[in-house]
């Protein structure tokens, strides 16, 4: 190693100041929520179809999702209130390393217990087949959703990561991948993200037509990952609402609120952030070639991986330049389940790893093109979901300057290692 740092000791760091991102701060506080979810499952039609001895299953995703605790304890306390008998199904496709304890293991990271939701958790791989779409593919259904008496998808609407479509990361996604276990998200993903709008659509009409679904909520977040609204839909509500609200979660979505940079340092990846580690409809490197927008950049730098994301590295390989500590810690098998399953490998792919977090940042500068006299632009984030808060470069002060919704505070600093080469100071 002593001939790379010496390759990148001539690598000079700009100066970084902090800058705020001023985004809508509206949202639902969290000892309203109970209220809320009640209001929404004691409407008069859901009333009509819960009977006493009724077993419910309620979905609960990979996401880590704020709220997403009280949100199915209030909904379980709800549905216990009218008679009915819930438990919860882990609806995470082939998360959790495809295994029934992996996926209960990733929801009690999420504090999403038996004992903090009040009803049993019904983890299994098991699927039934439930029905076929028009032109011939089986959908299946987690078994213990299947044998139930009714369900109730509970999920956050969202842009996708790997494709565009009047459906995308939302109530269809839920019942079609979640529910559908390995099995059925492979079975979705058969035909590639090309063909994703067209099947999640089929395939969600297939479950409508087949499953008990009593209805859904949709949980909309506003830019600071907090709970902004949420929505009832009544089953035959689904394919026409959906859209509309899934537009509405894309306008509210956090963003970088700058065009371009050269480096752009992610400060932390993993699952509970984004399926693919990152949102590439944040930091712009895109997995498919079937999405597009976010952030234009040269290199990028990940320096972390979050404990929730329980090792699996799948993302990874849209970075450029990663540390030994993130390597250290990567499931390959989590990862290539992942990437098999979905049917995309590009992002299990290894980046260049480097000993320390600054050789990973001088790195992703030397491997830069066309950097000015004013050195390389930069852009410093916590992770693709908490974007409040950034690090901006010097020369990049007249761009901030010029935007009403972004906030200089305080003084440029220089980057500051300790002596194991791991950043000194957090953003925040």
């Amino acid at each position: 190693m002593d001939e790379i740092r010496t390759l990148l000791e001539g690598v000079r760091l700009p100066r970084m100041f902090r800058v705020r991102q001023i985004f809508d701060h509206t949202c639902i506080r969290r000892e309203e929520l109970r209220r809320t979810v009640s209001h929404l499952l004691t409407a008069e039609k859901l009333g009509k179809r819960i009977c006493p001895g009724m077993r419910v299953a309620l979905t609960a995703g990979s996401r880590e999702i704020c709220n997403m605790d009280e949100i199915l304890a209030a909904a379980v306390e709800c549905l216990k209130e009218q008679g009915a008998r819930p438990f919860i199904v882990p609806a995470m496709g082939s998360h959790g390393g495809a295994t029934a304890e992996g996926q209960r293991e990733l929801l009690a990271s999420y504090q999403i217990t038996e004992e903090r939701c009040g009803c049993p958790i019904l983890s299994s791989m098991e699927t039934v087949p439930i029905g076929s779409t028009p032109d011939g593919q089986t959908v299946f259904l987690d078994r213990y959703a299947a044998e139930a008496d009714g369900i109730l998808v509970v999920n956050r609407m969202k842009a996708h990561t790997g494709f565009r479509g009047r459906y995308e990361s939302g109530i269809l996604k839920m019942m079609v991948i979640g529910l559908g276990k390995q099995t059925g998200a492979e079975a979705c993903h058969r035909r590639g993200f090309g063909h994703m709008a067209e099947d999640l659509e089929a395939f969600g009409r297939v479950v409508l037509q087949k499953a008990p679904i009593l209805g859904a909520i949709a949980i909309l977040e506003n830019a600071f990952d907090e709970t902004a609204q949420l929505v009832w839909l009544e089953p035959e509500e689904i394919l026409e609402r959906e859209p509309g609200l899934l537009e509405q979660a894309k306008a509210q979505m956090p963003q970088i609120l700058l065009p371009e940079c050269d480096v752009l340092i992610v400060d932390e990846i993993g699952k509970n952030y984004s399926g693919t580690g990152m949102d590439p409809n944040v930091t712009g490197r895109h997995v498919t070639p079937y999405c597009s927008g976010g952030l234009r950049v040269q290199r990028i730098a990940v320096l972390r991986m979050s404990g929730k994301s329980h090792c699996n590295g799948y993302g990874i390989g849209a970075a450029d330049c990663t540390t030994q500590a993130v390597y250290r810690t990567l499931d390959l098998r989590a990862m290539y389940i992942n990437g098999l399953t979905c049917g995309e490998m590009g992002p299990c792919r290894i980046p260049c790893v480097w000993e320390t977090e600054k050789l990973a940042i001088q790195a992703a500068v030397r491997m830069c093109e066309g950097i000015g006299r004013q050195g390389p632009r930069m852009i410093r984030i916590p992770n693709t979901l908490s974007l409040e808060k950034i690090m901006v470069s010097e020369n990049l002060r007249a761009e901030v300057e010029k935007n009403p919704r972004l906030e200089i505070r305080g003084e440029p600093e220089n980057f500051i290692f300790g002596e194991d080469g791991c950043l000194s100071s957090s953003i925040g």
